[in-house]
């Protein structure tokens, strides 16, 4: 009889449950915007130096002329 009062009311709890899938979704997520924002002013740099560098390499006759734009904050150039 002990048994099976043991059998009835044991848990097996084998998987993750949903809870625990929302939790490590939202913990990614939370880890990729704080890569993003950490990383954004470094990547829009690298950009800003090679358009810089790929305008001053083709500046001369017959070129078209472009800026640089810096990220969209109404600014000419990268500085």
């Amino acid at each position: 009889m002990l048994a099976y009062i043991r059998k009835v009311t044991s848990k097996k709890d084998d998987g993750a449950s949903a809870v625990e899938y929302g939790l490590l979704v939202a913990a990614i997520a939370a880890l990729v915007v704080i890569i993003v924002f950490a990383l954004g002013g470094l990547v829009r740099e690298v950009f800003s130096d090679t358009c810089d560098e790929i305008k001053s390499k083709a500046d001369g006759p017959g070129t078209i002329t472009t800026s640089c734009d810096n990220g969209g904050d109404g600014e000419e150039g990268g500085e």
